[in-house]
């Protein structure tokens, strides 16, 4: 497939394309990250060049995105995950510190373009973008699909699970591995999810009626329910990547 590499916000994109695109990328409660809501609008503003779309014809197919921050190389340095890396970005940014390592924070592929190559391409494409060539390392944190069905398996022991071609058992992860990357350390703490209980309940399209913790639909990790502060909490784990 043909297809050129635009800035997301390069045209206005129609509502049923924009529908097509997202159409059960991430679950509900995937924008219930309070912190993130903090940052989110200076992320799209001040790093609108590192938001692509992958467009054919006139339809965009792909699209991924991503921040500049500063690692140093080491593990021990990573950002605790997708939050942390977002926080990070935005905090640099306001100290006028100079980044080093572009992080890939998200991919979607239009559903209906599936199994046709277009993720890998996504993700070689987010990578050597001109905004992220002069960085020194390029790192994803990765939400790895196949990980909500096994949600009680701990992040760490899911990133060994490999096929007996020694590749990756997630789908996303593999994708990663097979375009370069190098899996670095998990993040069980990636991100923290809040909510009252009709907003979990909403979120999930299930009965909350307890106290406890819950396997939620597209969960990679048990919500916990608190009913008498009337509060959910969701902590979505991730695996670190390296592609650069």
């Amino acid at each position: 497939m043909s297809y050129s590499v635009e800035r997301f916000d390069a045209r206005t994109w129609s509502v049923a394309q924009l529908d097509a695109l997202f159409d059960g990328a991430f679950p509900a409660f995937i924008t219930a990250d309070a912190v993130v809501r903090t940052y989110v609008w200076r992320v799209r503003e001040w790093f609108a060049d590192l938001n692509i779309v992958l467009v054919s014809g006139d339809q965009p197919v792909a699209t991924g995105w991503g921040v500049p921050i500063r690692w140093n190389g080491e593990v021990s340095d990573l950002p605790a995950g997708y939050t942390d890396a977002i926080r990070r970005a935005v905090e640099l940014r306001e100290s006028a510190g100079q980044a080093d390592t572009f992080v890939v924070c998200g991919g979607i592929v239009d559903p209906a373009m599936g199994r046709r190559g277009i993720a890998g391409e996504l993700i070689g494409v987010l990578r050597d973008l001109p905004a992220a060539a002069d960085l020194a390392r390029v790192i994803a944190p990765v939400r790895p699909t196949l990980k909500a069905t096994y949600p009680l398996t701990p992040i760490e022991t899911f990133s060994t699970w490999r096929r007996d071609d020694g590749l990756p058992l997630d789908p996303w992860l593999r994708t990663h591995v097979r375009t370069g990357g190098r899996v670095l350390a998990s993040a069980p703490h990636s991100q923290t999810m809040t909510g009252t209980v009709e907003e979990w309940e909403r979120w999930t399209s299930l009965t909350l009626p307890s106290t406890g913790h819950y396997v939620i639909p597209h969960g990679l990790s048990p919500l916990y329910i608190d009913r008498e502060a009337n509060l959910g909490t969701y902590t979505e784990p991730n695996i670190w990547v390296q592609h650069r």
